[in-house]
């Protein structure tokens, strides 16, 4: 792919695991210059979180993201965050072993993986709250109308850098025939106060890596289902390792997690996720990452 001209629309698929699959990313290299009403008509026109790159304004950054829905501007996108970096290297802007991007909800580091020739952006460390139980009845009663699924454990809010609603099914037979009321899943979000319902499902591990299906239903994006959500992802990731359902593994040996997503949709997704240790060993959140590739508009 050559590098676009300014005000370029190009197309990406992220965390692609399959034909069809990953989440679209209408992506502007050169956006400065674009108002927010231009690039609010972008994603609009194409109907996907679009992302566009311009310089940065602070030392501390390499480049500047911003992120657009059809209905509203978003202040951090994961799968777009990953695909314009993965695109940055493919023009051969990006050629160091790390990154750093600045977005409305901070500066993001990444790394490039050479082995997998993909991206790794890092998520803070998560925070959470259970829903109460009216509250969590809601939600379940939206994601599942038909009253069809066994629902397991609380509902939780959970934040790395937006909020999302986790809401456990029995198995992921139950979590893709899942049919809410999408009519009034925004009005659900919130009153919870999140910015999406993530039901979930742990499915069979490959190899002894953890594996959880999900969906995403977004509160107020201008469509309604996501194919492959990092941020939500991260905060699934977050919230299970703080329980000890799926392992961190060490510095030297980091667990690595695949949340499956977009199935029920067609557009089967795979998103990765592992610990982000700090110099001393500790965690201190995640990376989130999965392959990319050039897609038609």
């Amino acid at each position: 792919m050559m590098m676009p001209a300014t005000g370029k629309v190009v197309g990406l698929r992220v965390f692609v695991d399959g034909p069809g699959g990953g989440n679209p990313v209408p992506l502007v290299r050169h956006a400065a210059g674009m108002s927010a009403q231009d690039m609010q008509a972008v994603a609009g026109r194409h109907g996907h979180e679009s992302a566009f790159v311009f310089a940065s304004d602070t030392p501390e950054a390499d480049w500047a993201l911003r992120f657009f829905v059809p209905r509203h501007e978003m202040e951090m996108c994961g799968h777009a965050t990953v695909g314009a970096l993965w695109a940055l290297r493919a023009w051969g802007e990006w050629t160091t072993p790390t990154a750093r991007v600045q977005t409305r909800s901070g500066i993001v580091d990444a790394l490039w993986d050479a082995a997998r020739e993909q991206v790794w952006v890092s998520q803070p460390p998560v925070e959470q709250s259970a829903l109460a139980p009216v509250q969590a009845a809601r939600v379940q009663d939206v994601l599942d109308p038909l009253q069809r699924a066994h629902w397991r454990g609380a509902v939780v809010n959970a934040r790395t850098s937006r909020t999302k609603t986790l809401a456990r099914v029995g198995s992921v037979a139950e979590l893709d025939a899942l049919a809410p009321r999408l009519d009034q899943v925004e009005s659900c979000c919130a009153a919870a106060d999140s910015t999406g319902l993530y039901p979930y499902a742990l499915a069979a591990s490959e190899a002894g890596a953890p594996v959880l299906a999900a969906r995403q239903f977004p509160r107020a994006s201008g469509y309604p289902e996501d194919a492959a959500t990092g941020i939500a992802a991260a905060a699934l990731w977050s919230h299970l390792t703080s329980t000890g359902a799926v392992p961190l593994g060490t510095p030297a040996a980091p667990a690595t997690t695949t949340v499956l997503q977009g199935v029920a949709m067609g557009r089967p997704s795979a998103i990765a996720l592992r610990a982000r240790f700090g110099t001393d060993g500790a965690p201190m959140g995640c990376w989130l990452g999965g392959r990319v590739v050039w897609s038609a508009l």
